[in-house]
């Protein structure tokens, strides 16, 4: 139990349709060249050359770096750092999903502190100086990476995707603008919204969480689970997606101050060894590990199923075991995959496990869970998500609709 917590945020938020258009006045408050972090499809998509005529209007210039085509690794920081020293920039602008925003993150700090990325693993280096002025542009309802202070970077040398989290990664403003997450194709829309939905749901059942938390987490849930299903059939249903995005901010908020827990843990080895996108991976895990969970948390998780199932009086025992289902559903629903089906070889997942319960239990994540499970009990949950059923159940005799 925590007698005192601390909150924090990006200084600034900008969130609504057509927020896109505030990057070039937002960016020559901060600097007056822009190192842009973005990828191909942004550039194919004609965001980037939006992005780049925007901060020519406010008499911005702007270097590109688009190399980014997969999961955050050092190899990416490495390269992006050396264009942003190279042109002389002093502000850094990112236009993606997470993997973007999480390397410049990143670039930012070491700017101004120096070091390689994998320094800072742990607080065994602590960025002392004040990171370059960052703009974070997500163009996907899911990570939230624009409100946090953490980056996650894929080690690769030794295959470890490194959680760091500091208070110089938090972005010195997001832009949130929907209409960017239209263009995300059916199954980044459903990783990327599950993705949100563990945040929210991990920052809620954390040791860490307090009222603050508790507050954006809970308005978080109700947002994706009503409208995530609309955001995935209708990709160009606006309102679906403006709600979304609102709750996949929140989540961001909620889980940079009360931290993610099990899901996440488990996650990050699957995305080093086996290259799973991190939304995918974490909604694959998400409804097994709240199974396993279940027994540790009742009365967090029932809040969890009265949001599924607001019209129906259930015991706290029953609404827990809603909200389990509820999220197989939904999972189910939205096409997520389990890893065997995703193409993992089963032989070469078993022979994995050692090393991804260990790194898992090393990044510090689980020890927030309010089950804290040993490297045995690791090893049998990642073999229970391998082939995990997303199937529709009845909880107590009463169907789910």
């Amino acid at each position: 139990m925590y007698t005192y917590a601390s909150f924090s945020m990006p200084p600034v938020i900008i969130y609504g349709s057509h927020a896109f258009e505030k990057v070039g006045e937002l960016t020559a408050e901060r600097g007056k060249k822009a190192l842009i972090v973005s990828d191909r499809i942004m550039e194919k998509l004609g965001n980037v050359e939006k992005c780049r005529h925007y901060l020519t209007s406010s008499e911005i210039s702007s270097v590109l770096y688009l190399d980014i085509d997969s999961e955050p690794t050092d190899r990416y920081v490495t390269e992006a750092l050396k264009l942003y020293i190279a042109h002389d920039c002093d502000v850094i602008v990112s236009l993606g999903g997470g993997s973007c925003i999480d390397t410049a993150k990143a670039v930012g700090v070491l700017a101004t502190n120096g070091g390689n990325i994998g320094d800072y693993m742990g607080g065994k280096k602590l960025a002392k100086n004040a990171p370059v002025p960052h703009i974070a542009i997500p163009t996907t309802a899911g990570t939230g990476s624009e409100a946090t202070d953490a980056t996650v970077i894929t080690n690769t040398s030794n295959h470890v995707k490194m959680m760091i989290k500091q208070p110089a990664f938090m972005p010195a403003c997001a832009i949130v603008d929907p209409i960017l997450t239209v263009s995300s194709p059916k199954n980044v829309t459903a990783a990327t919204g599950i993705d949100a939905l563990s945040h929210a749901i991990e920052a809620y059942l954390s040791k860490k969480a307090h009222p603050m938390t508790d507050m954006y987490s809970l308005s978080a849930m109700k947002l994706i689970v009503e409208y995530i299903e609309s955001a995935y059939r209708e990709g160009d249903n606006i309102a679906a997606r403006e709600k979304v995005s609102l709750g996949s901010l929140q989540a961001g908020i909620a889980f940079s101050n009360a931290s993610v827990c099990l899901v996440h843990g488990m996650s990050r080895p699957i995305g080093a060894l086996f290259h799973v996108p991190h939304g995918i991976s974490n909604a694959m895990l998400l409804p097994a590990v709240l199974e396993y969970s279940k027994d540790a948390c009742v009365d967090r998780l029932a809040d969890l199923g009265r949001i599924f199932e607001r019209d129906k009086a259930f015991t706290n025992e029953e609404a827990a075991e809603v909200a389990i289902a509820s999220v197989k559903k939904l999972c189910a629903r939205l096409d997520i995959p389990n890893l065997k089906s995703w193409g993992i070889e089963e032989g070469t997942f078993r022979q994995s496990l050692a090393k991804m319960a260990k790194d898992a239990i090393d990044s510090g994540s689980p020890a927030n869970h309010p089950k804290v499970p040993s490297v045995e009990e690791l090893m049998e949950l990642y073999m229970v998500c391998y082939d995990y059923p997303f199937a529709v159940q009845e909880i107590s005799g009463k169907p789910l609709h």
